[in-house]
């Protein structure tokens, strides 16, 4: 299964799920998907949606999940990596009237280059492709069951603390 969330952010994240939907649609994801929708106006015809999801059913979903694709908010992401995922993420842009400026964008780059231990998507064309060569991408990040989650909220934290410095 995979499991996508968008997030609680009021802007919608149409370019995502439409996506999602369409490799549903073209048979290019052949497994069950359910998509957390948020704000976003797109209803996915192919997936299983949820506008919004209850903290247990999110838990559950990310535990069953053999893939979690998010946006780049970071609580998100952290929580996938929390049960083992390596996530791909997909940050939400400005460009697309996503999000208010591209600090998801800036943040995902940052944590890619640092942790090494998601999946950045920024051209939303490469998605299928990720998704398709997930397992062998998965195995080259510091992510997973091995993971020290300890390390990594430090490591995060102090990530954090820097940005909010400058």
């Amino acid at each position: 299964m995979i499991f996508v969330t968008v997030g609680t952010h009021e802007q919608p994240f149409n370019r995502l799920i439409k996506k999602i939907d369409n490799l549903v649609a073209n048979g290019d994801i052949k497994e069950k998907v359910i998509v957390q929708t948020g704000f976003s106006t797109y209803i996915p015809k192919h997936c299983e949606a949820h506008k919004m999801m209850s903290f247990e059913e999110m838990q559950q979903a990310l535990k069953d999940a053999r893939i979690v694709i998010t946006h780049g908010g970071p609580s998100s992401f952290i929580e996938a990596l929390q049960f083992g995922k390596v996530p791909i993420v997909v940050p939400r842009q400005e460009k697309f009237n996503e999000h208010v400026n591209n600090h998801q964008v800036d943040f995902t780059k940052l944590i890619a280059k640092r942790m090494n231990n998601i999946i950045p998507v920024y051209d939303i064309n490469d998605l299928g492709q990720t998704i398709d060569n997930y397992d062998e991408i998965a195995k080259t990040k510091n992510a997973g069951e091995s993971s020290n989650n300890k390390q990594f909220n430090d490591k995060l934290g102090n990530i954090v603390t820097d940005l909010l410095k400058q």
